[in-house]
């Protein structure tokens, strides 16, 4: 099954495609959509352009988006809300029915704790697909993150976490460790 993630935004919409074969994850490529036009209308037919030459070259089987959660900035959430609106227009004319998570599942899912933060998603995306090196901007480790999550809840995948219980709680240590060191509370 090739797995296509999507991480919409306006400026930039990164984009991860990985292979799940039997019980083994390979990455087949990744990268970003930028739009550096002024015009708002032409910045989403633009992503909407390049994302279905992504689907025509890796004819993916599935697109999983990341689902808007929460933004403080309004204004900033309708614009990632109408990038998703393009990346779900594009799977559905592409003839793909779209899959969103959230970010809260996607960080359970990869990490074992919904409330990690960013590096440690980052770098349990690396040693599952076995990358050299973190991949940038973050839209596309988050792209990546969103297909990996897909692969392990899938019901007709066979790939599984690969978590036990005892790194599950070693990353929530972490994350409550991060969160008190930052001063926030949960």
């Amino acid at each position: 099954m090739i797995i296509l993630g999507i991480d919409p935004g306006v400026a930039t919409t990164g984009y991860g495609i990985i292979e799940n074969k039997g019980k083994n994850l390979s990455t087949v490529g990744y990268g970003y959509i930028s739009t550096e036009i002024d015009d708002f209308a032409k910045r989403l037919d633009s992503i909407y352009k390049q994302l279905r030459k992504i689907i025509r070259e890796h004819q993916p089987d599935v697109l999983v988006c990341e689902q808007v959660f929460f933004y403080r900035n309004t204004k900033t959430a309708l614009n990632v809300g109408h990038a998703r609106g393009v990346v779900l227009l594009a799977s559905i004319k592409s003839g793909l029915v779209p899959v969103e998570y959230t970010p809260l599942q996607v960080k359970q899912t990869i990490v074992g704790y919904g409330w990690a933060d960013k590096k440690q998603v980052q770098n349990e995306v690396k040693k599952l697909l076995r990358l050299d090196s973190i991949p940038k901007p973050d839209d596309i480790t988050d792209a990546l993150a969103c297909a990996i999550c897909h692969s392990y809840l899938d019901k007709k995948s066979k790939v599984k976490s690969q978590k036990s219980k005892e790194e599950i709680k070693k990353s929530r240590r972490e994350g409550r460790r991060i969160r008190k060191k930052k001063g926030s509370k949960r």
